[in-house]
């Protein structure tokens, strides 16, 4: 466990995940140049029972988060770049250790204002990549209470490249809409179908139409609501297969270290699943601000 938990922090300080806000690229009103900046953290818990009259199940938690963003504005034009990583594990009395949390997330992102003055339309375009670093599992879902392996490293990744037309009034909100690309990568043949592959093939090409929609603003002191709706229609396919992303985090700051935060996210994808998929995450821990 303590080379699990080692390994934890080099993810942290090496790799990127934002935990203090959605999973958004924005610009501020006064950015000239370029501007970058760095945020890890780390969450943890721990908890052992000896003769406890309660009852209670031995266990140790570690998490990592990490968020490298650089941002850029000359003019007209924008582009703003995020590579953000979150990795966890638990362990847990008489059933072994279990992914957490796993992320691998990439995010470029290029804005046009269409005036010379400052206006609330830009052109946009954006080109996405996503996976996770490690296996995760189905447990005991398989034959005699096995565990069933349902991903792993590129299995399954998203690429996805969409532009059209953004609404940006302030740095609060914005919206778009655009036409896209999204591809559907499996590299394990074994779970290729249960992703909607077609059974020996690796990738899946798709065109349909993109929605987004993000909102970042503090509700009450030192406490952010940060939100985030992705939506992907496939042109082939009917309105009710949207695939849907919706993002929200709720992030209390308690001093220079510390922070709080609640995660909750929905997922809709029904080459996976016909069912809405849920993550919720109350977590408590210390973030370094690095750059």
């Amino acid at each position: 466990m303590k080379k699990t938990l080692l390994l934890i922090f080099i993810i942290a300080i090496a790799a990127s995940t934002n935990q203090l806000k959605a999973q958004e690229i924005t610009f501020s009103d006064t950015l000239s140049g370029w501007d970058y900046s760095w945020v890890a953290g780390l969450n943890g818990s721990q908890a052992s029972y000896s003769n406890w009259a309660k009852g209670g199940v031995n266990n140790i938690s570690g998490n990592a988060h990490s968020a490298i963003t650089g941002k850029y504005r000359e003019g007209r034009f924008s582009y703003g770049s995020l590579l953000s990583t979150r990795y966890g594990k638990s362990k847990i009395e008489d059933q072994g250790t279990r992914k957490t949390d796993d992320l691998l997330l990439l995010k470029n992102r290029f804005l046009y204002n269409l005036a010379k003055e400052e206006s609330d339309f830009s052109l946009f375009g954006n080109i996405d990549f996503r996976t996770q670093f490690d296996k995760g599992f189905e447990y005991g879902a398989g034959p005699e209470g096995g565990d069933v392996l349902i991903s792993k490293f590129m299995a399954p990744a998203y690429f996805s490249q969409n532009a059209g037309l953004a609404y940006v009034p302030n740095d609060i909100y914005s919206f778009e809409a655009g036409l896209g690309m999204q591809q559907t990568i499996v590299t394990d043949d074994n779970l290729a179908t249960v992703y909607g592959l077609d059974e020996g093939s690796n990738i899946r090409n798709e065109a349909g139409i993109t929605l987004g929609a993000s909102y970042e603003h503090p509700i009450v002191k030192n406490f952010v609501l940060s939100s985030s709706l992705e939506s992907f229609t496939n042109v082939n396919r009917a309105i009710s297969s949207t695939d849907i992303y919706f993002s929200n985090q709720l992030t209390g700051k308690i001093n220079s270290f510390m922070n709080t935060s609640l995660r909750f996210e929905l997922v809709y994808d029904d080459d996976f699943s016909e069912e809405v998929q849920m993550l919720q995450v109350l977590s408590l821990g210390v973030s370094f601000i690095l750059i």
